[in-house]
């Protein structure tokens, strides 16, 4: 029996693990993302950014965030506290019981360190071309040290929000909503790129530099979503739970596909053409859309619940232009309109969930991630700013921020 428990054991912590390396490599598919949808003359820059705050995110979720998230016993704002513990005892994992662990706590962490990067990763596209590295990585710190892990201590963590009932399973709001939040906030900080809106209300597009790229960059956010969203299950080593993965993976898919076609068609009735770049973040906005519950709905429910975040992704994307939010990756869109529709989606197929308990999850959340990065991107702007100046947005954030191009072929592409 103690040789079975322990075979258990490995098996959920490997699959932990596995799950955990998937949703790392979605930080290289948010990099290929947004380095794809900006200019050539500030793609060295994003890259910069998107492995220098998953970097950082791993070291601050070690210092504090992952205490704050799951370890905390304040109501509203957790206790402090650092560092990640002491690993789980073989009599531990041996006495049974519905207290005994199954999985090893140092995989734990991995996988919610993941989730704090792409949390972050989701910040870095919508401030694209025109930020301040530095303001950016001394954001990241706090972000995902601080204000990721306090409203995530409010659900995962057995917080006040949880106890009313919010549901969401693998983030569409503890996750990609907060990210949007926060990118929202500095977005309206920072202004828009030079030359990207107009008099009377012109928009005038900025198209990216490479859309391979970019396509390249959702096929890997979509294989790691499978990790993201399968892993969130926490267990794979019973039938039941084995049949509980295989179901939010099929869902997981479907729901990507859902949200490309849509987005796909819905591009076309406006505008005549069809746009890849609203397919590919109509697939990002069906992934985003079905993570607040990919176990309950039927693999059809699935297809119309990214369908319905791929259609909203679209408009979403076009709104924020009208009101001169510029969001070159359209991630404000992608992660926070179809994340709020995830999130009040779930009970349209759980029924143990509320309406009202879901709402209350995204109005608490994104109030308190907005609010909180409002401050901390103002400090930032007062004591080292946040944009580059005009010149230096000519000449490319390439050179001003890393002093190299990504492309020193093409210097001439302004």
């Amino acid at each position: 029996m103690e040789d079975f428990v322990q075979l258990k054991y490995a098996l959920d912590t490997f699959y932990f693990l596995v799950c955990a390396v998937l949703v790392m490599w979605m930080a290289c598919g948010f990099a290929m993302l947004e380095a794809g949808l900006v200019r050539t003359k500030s793609t060295t820059e994003i890259l910069a950014k998107n492995i220098a705050l998953f970097a950082i995110a791993s070291i601050m979720y070690l210092l504090v965030g992952y205490y704050i998230m799951y370890s905390s016993t304040g109501p509203i704002f957790p206790s402090l506290g650092m560092l990640i513990g002491d690993e789980n005892t073989l009599a531990a994992v041996v006495a049974g019981g519905d207290d005994a662990p199954y999985y090893s706590s140092r995989a734990d962490f991995f996988f919610q360190i993941v989730f704090a990067g792409a949390c972050m990763s989701i910040v870095s596209g919508a401030v694209a071309e025109r930020m301040r590295l530095w303001a950016f990585l001394l954001f990241a710190v706090i972000m995902t040290g601080f204000i990721y892990p306090i409203q995530g201590a409010w659900s995962w963590g057995g917080g006040w929000l949880s106890e009313l009932g919010y549901s969401d399973y693998a983030g569409s709001g503890i996750v990609h909503m907060a990210g949007a939040a926060a990118a929202l906030a500095g977005v309206i900080l920072l202004g828009p790129r030079k030359g990207k809106y107009g008099p009377n209300g012109q928009i005038n597009a900025i198209p990216g530099c490479n859309l391979a790229l970019s396509t390249l960059g959702i096929f890997i956010l979509w294989m790691g979503w499978f990790g993201f969203n399968g892993g969130s299950e926490l267990k794979i080593s019973d039938v039941e739970s084995a049949n509980n993965v295989a179901q939010v993976m099929v869902n997981t898919n479907l729901a990507a596909a859902g949200g490309l076609i849509a987005a796909m068609a819905v591009s076309r009735m406006l505008f005549g053409k069809t746009d890849l770049t609203m397919m590919l973040n109509g697939a990002l906005a069906g992934l985003v859309s079905i993570t607040a519950d990919p176990l309950s709905p039927s693999a059809f429910s699935a297809v119309l619940v990214g369908a319905v975040g791929g259609a909203i992704v679209v408009f979403s994307v076009l709104a924020l232009d009208r009101v001169k939010i510029d969001d070159p990756a359209g991630a404000i869109s992608a992660h926070g309109s179809a994340g709020i529709w995830g999130v009040l989606a779930v009970p349209l197929s759980n029924a143990e969930a509320t309406f009202g308990g879901q709402l209350l999850g995204v109005i608490a959340i994104f109030a308190w991630v907005f609010l909180a990065s409002l401050i901390i991107w103002g400090i930032i702007k007062a004591v080292m700013g946040i944009r580059i100046s005009e010149a230096e947005e000519y000449e490319g954030v390439d050179i001003s921020e890393c002093g190299m191009e990504a492309y020193p072929e093409f210097t001439s592409n302004k």
